[in-house]
This record gives C-alpha cells, structure tokens and sequence, in this order.
C-alpha cells in the first residue's frame, strides 16, 4: 500500500517544550557509548566556551520522536510500521542543544516517494528555543519496504540546508 501523498507538508507540533537536562545528555551519551566530558562534566563544558553540559550530536532525535511518533502512526497516512527500516538520519544545526534548554519541536513530513519498489518518508523536525530561534533541524527519511503502488509516483518537497 502506498503512503498517502496528501501528508505532505503535514505538520505535528511537540505535546509540550521538551527541557534538557544534564542527566538526560548523560544518559543518551552512555547509551550511545561517547564518553566525551562536554556531555557530562559542567566544568569541561565551561572550559570549552559552553555555558553547560551540551549534547551528543545526535541527540535531537530524541526531541523529535512525538511528532515522528504521531505522524508514522496516524493511520490515514497509509505507512506499515512493521516494513519500516531507517533510511539516513542527519542534522542541520545553528547551535548545540545544551542542559538548561526548553525546546519546542514541529516534525513536517517533507518528501514522499517510490524508489525501486519502496516508499521513501523523510520527516524534519524544527526544534526551537522559546524565542522562536532555530536550534537544530532533524531530518530522517524512512523505507518503506514494498510499499510502493507501482506507478513510480515522486512528490518531493525539499528545505535548503540551513
């Protein structure tokens, strides 16, 4: 079954500002294996021009899973969760995240498409400061496997690199 093509650009706002704080970067950085003291120790971060602790890179995949969340599993959209793989995950950032950080994050779905019999879903999420000022953009694309119709249908809608 395809994906439905009407998502696109569909947007899934965050339930509430996600807080970061040092144990949460503490735990992510052990759970990914990075021992570097910038995401544990306050004194190196310090040291290193951050005003605290700050976050693996990859990190902000974690602010963006309520509205990934949300979006995968709205049945309109048409997706088989259990055909899913991870396709490519990257990140567009203007500055680190780091403890002491409120961040509010909208994922947009912004591509769908058929490639070689599967369906490709990219989602972006937008994370931003309580300002409104752009933190880091997360961006993961999703295979669906075997789910392409058959027509070879593209509907692309991309952001330029920030």
């Amino acid at each position: 079954m395809a994906i439905n093509r009407a998502f696109l650009g569909r947007a899934y706002p965050a339930p509430e500002p996600y807080e970061v704080t040092r144990g949460k970067i503490r735990e992510f950085a052990e759970a990914v294996g990075d021992p570097n003291p910038l995401y544990s120790d306050p004194a190196t971060a310090r040291d290193e021009g951050h005003p605290d602790v700050v976050a693996p890179p990859t990190f902000p995949i974690v602010l963006g899973m309520a509205g990934a969340g949300r979006a995968v599993t709205d049945p309109e959209l048409g997706l088989d969760f259990s055909m899913v793989v991870h396709g490519e995950q990257r990140f567009r950032y203007t500055r680190p995240v780091r403890a002491g950080d409120v961040l509010d994050a909208v994922t947009r779905i912004t591509d769908i498409r058929s490639l070689a019999g599967n369906e490709l879903i990219t989602l972006e999420s937008e994370i931003t400061d309580p300002e409104g000022a752009h933190v880091v953009t997360a961006v993961n694309m999703l295979v669906v496997r075997g789910a392409a119709d058959g027509a070879g249908a593209t509907s692309e809608a991309k952001e330029g690199d920030a």
